[in-house]
Order: C-alpha cells, then structure tokens, then sequence
C-alpha cells in the first residue's frame, strides 16, 4: 500500500474546503456501480470500473474518494439495494421507524423521503401516523412497491433539489445518499433552501459510519459510488456548516450507521463549529492503521479461496451488496465462488457486476450442496444460519 501523502491534485475536502487531504489507501479497479442488475455474466464482467483513492482531511475528519468522477454514475430503474427482505434489516426499520415517529411526533404530518428506494421505509412511518408521504427517487419502479395498505404515498422519479420547495415538509429524511453526493455541502444547502417555507420542519439523515470501516470490521466497505464516508465530526461539520441546528447524531445497526437528526438553523446563522477546526480524536491513528488491517485479512482471505480451489470446496457467499463486489473484485484471479445467495427476489437469477457470479436463492443451497457459507457482513450471521439449518445443511459458515 501507498504511503499516505499530500493530494498532488489540489483535492479539497468537501465539508471543509481545507486542503489537507492526504490520500492514504487505494483500490484498482472496482465496478463503478454494485447494485446494477445485470442479467449475463457476460454483462457483468464487462461493466465498467474505476479505481478508488480514499483521502483523509485532517482538519475535520471527512474521508472520502478523491477520485471520484459522478459522470460514472447512473441511477435508474436498474439499481437495486433494498435490503428490506431480511428479517433482521426489517426488524431494524420498523425500530427507526417507530422511534422517528414518538421523537418526532409524526402525526398526520407532510413527509418527504429523499433516496426513497421503492417506499418501504416512506409506508412504515407513514402508517405509523396517518402521515402524508412523497418519495423521491429516480431508481423507483412502481411494479417493485410493496404499499403495505398505505395509499397517501406518491412518488418522484426525480433527485431532489431546491426546485421541489412547493412540497410542504414537516419531516424529512433521508438514509444513505449523502455517502453517494460529489459535493454535499451544496446538496444541503439546496434542501435547506427547499425547506425555508417549513420553519418547524425536522430532518433524519443516516450514512455509513466510517469508523465501522476504519476498525476493521467493515474492511470490503469501500465502493465506487459511495464518494464520502462520514465520520462523527465531519458529519457534524457538514450540517451545522449548510443551515441546520444538529439535535443528536448516534450509532445505529450495530455500529455501522451513523443516524444524524437536525432541526432548521435561523437562515444566515453559521455554528460556530465551522470556524475553528474540529475535534478528531483517535482518527488520525485509525486511518494509518487500516491498509495495514486490510492488507492482512486480503492475504488472509486469499489464502483460504486458493486452499479452497485446489481441494475443490464449494464456497458461496451469502449477501449480493456491495461488500460482496467488493470482495469479489479484489479476488477476481481467484475464482472459487461460483454462486452468491440473496434474499432480494429482484437481485436473484442477475450477476455480479465486474465477475460475473450468479445470484441465487437461498433454496439453491439444497442442491449445490456447499462446503462453505462466507458471510458479507457479521449482523446477519445468525439469521443466515437459522435459514440454512431451516434448509436442512450444516454448512460451515465463515464471516469474510
């Protein structure tokens, strides 16, 4: 790995404007896109890639992709990544959902989603109140919804911007599609514009934390699309910089999420946090510790998929998300997964954007019969397997 060292290009952070990024780790060639549904191998193995550069601002903490380029990105109907269909990812929602609608008392109020998938989160807290609800997302397919009951939800296939300032907001939220805006800063301060009309309104963000990253236990977390990984100060910095007052920011989803609720600053007002430089504790020592961390459980995995090659085990691994084309592009000279499981019936009988593995259900397991479960990411071991015992194997299971 590089030794981390001054951005020659000039980057400036983008929470910040300092120009104290150093890029500190890199990654060749991941597919610019990893929920794309791509319907042959032969598709997917020719998506394009891209290489990431992650760098780290000094001054406020943001880390982020310095060579980051938006122009590769496209978001339609063709990107996927609900991950409503597990019962633990569900159980998680519903929880938000509720706690969202007493802290906020969501009671027959007007509420926007932005990055709203195909609803599902916009009906829970919709039912949940008898709020009136618009998503925005130029991802959503109507024949994908899943209404739950809930009729007082319209949608936008549409990013959201200042020029949807007619829609009147009492709530409003929005989970993760920060981590996905080149230039956040501007992105807030176009909805705190949209939102100027609704004095009282209140905000829910949720981003990736990327101490979760940093610490080793979100080591295949880095992807293309994502441009930020949001620590707590830079996170903090962000809003308090683009006209919010920030209300609480905590850990959610067993460390992974940082959850951040905001109320509207007075227009004009800035935090004093925006002018002195901000408290980042222990990162400095975390962001060199990493491409030591990552480098030793890639060695580390490598050696397992080569052992498992030459002696003929089957391996799959279970989660078709971004962690698994992550993992499965760094090993792609490895080739000893053939299959990867998802519960998401939209992502099954599609392939993995850069490889080319197919996705299946977990009803495939019964006749390919597996030496090895790899699991993408280590919330979702027990539920994975309680569903392989349900499916009758006793399977080794492996967090990757």
């Amino acid at each position: 790995m590089p030794e981390p060292h001054k951005e020659e290009t000039g980057s400036r952070c983008p929470v910040c404007a300092s120009r104290e990024v150093e890029t500190f780790f890199e990654i060749p060639e991941l597919p610019t896109l990893s929920n794309v549904l791509l319907k042959t191998a032969e598709a997917a193995r020719q998506w394009p890639t891209a290489s990431i550069r992650l760098g780290f601002c000094g001054d406020c903490g943001w880390i982020g992709n310095t060579a980051f380029d938006p122009g590769l990105l496209h978001y339609d109907k063709h990107y996927e990544n609900s991950l409503h269909y597990s019962a633990v990812f569900q159980n998680y929602a519903e929880r938000l959902a509720r706690y969202l609608f007493r802290r906020f008392h969501l009671t027959e109020k007007d509420l926007i989603e932005i990055g709203c998938g195909q609803g599902d989160f916009l009906h829970m807290l919709c039912r949940l109140g008898r709020n009136r609800g618009v998503g925005f997302d130029p991802s959503f397919v109507p024949d994908r919804a899943r209404p739950n009951g809930q009729h007082d939800v319209r949608f936008v296939r549409e990013h959201y911007s200042s020029c949807h300032a007619g829609y009147p907001c009492d709530f409003l939220c929005c989970r993760h599609v920060l981590e996905h805006i080149a230039d956040p800063a501007s992105f807030l301060k176009g909805i705190r514009k949209a939102l100027d009309g609704s004095r009282q309104a209140n905000l829910y963000f949720e981003v990736p934390n990327a101490l979760f990253t940093l610490r080793g236990t979100g080591i295949w977390d880095p992807i293309y699309e994502h441009h930020s990984y949001f620590t707590r100060s830079a996170l903090k910095r962000l809003f308090a910089s683009s006209g919010f007052r920030v209300l609480r920011m905590r850990e959610r989803f067993g460390q992974q999420f940082l959850g951040l609720e905001a109320s509207l600053a007075p227009s004009g007002q800035t935090s004093a946090i925006t002018h002195r430089r901000s408290r980042i504790g222990r990162l400095p020592g975390d962001v060199r510790a990493f491409a030591t961390s990552y480098r030793r459980l890639r060695e580390k995995r490598r050696h397992f998929l080569r052992a498992a090659n030459r002696s003929g085990r089957k391996v799959v691994l279970w989660g078709a998300g971004s962690k698994a084309v992550n993992f499965l592009n760094v090993f792609r000279e490895e080739r000893a997964v053939d299959f990867v499981v998802d519960l998401n019936r939209f992502k099954q009988g599609m392939f993995i954007p850069g490889t080319g593995q197919q996705i299946v259900a977990p009803e495939f397991l019964t006749s390919y019969r597996p030496d090895v479960v790899v699991v993408m990411n280590p919330i979702y071991r027990r539920e994975i397997v309680s569903r392989l015992h349900d499916l009758g194997l006793d399977t080794k299971v492996l967090l990757a």
